[in-house]
């Protein structure tokens, strides 16, 4: 009779953690989505680029052997342009009749 009361609280604390643990993985992935839909209705009304694209692309730039294995590598030119550094405004005008130093 012992044992079978003993299975018996054993099978159910098993089922109480299990059904604790459904609910917090199931809490986690719908807070994930809710985040990342708001993340993308935001770069709707902004016109921006929604942040997990961005940081797939970062990703996939700066992974060090790729993130597609067998994808054919980019050449890497060697080239370095210096660009001046300038000021933009919201001003077209402004920037027509400023000149830059040299």
């Amino acid at each position: 009779m012992q044992n079978f009361i003993y299975q018996l609280v054993r099978f159910a604390i098993k089922l109480i953690l299990t059904v604790l643990g459904l609910v917090f993985a199931i809490s986690l992935l719908g807070s994930a989505l809710i985040v990342v839909l708001l993340s993308l209705l935001k770069s709707v009304l902004t016109g921006k680029k929604p942040a997990p694209v961005v940081v797939f692309r970062n990703f996939q730039k700066f992974a060090p052997g790729g993130i597609w294995p067998g994808a054919a590598k980019a050449q890497n030119t060697g080239e370095v342009v210096d660009v001046e550094v300038r000021e933009v405004r919201a001003n077209p005008e402004a920037l027509k009749s400023e000149q830059l130093p040299r």
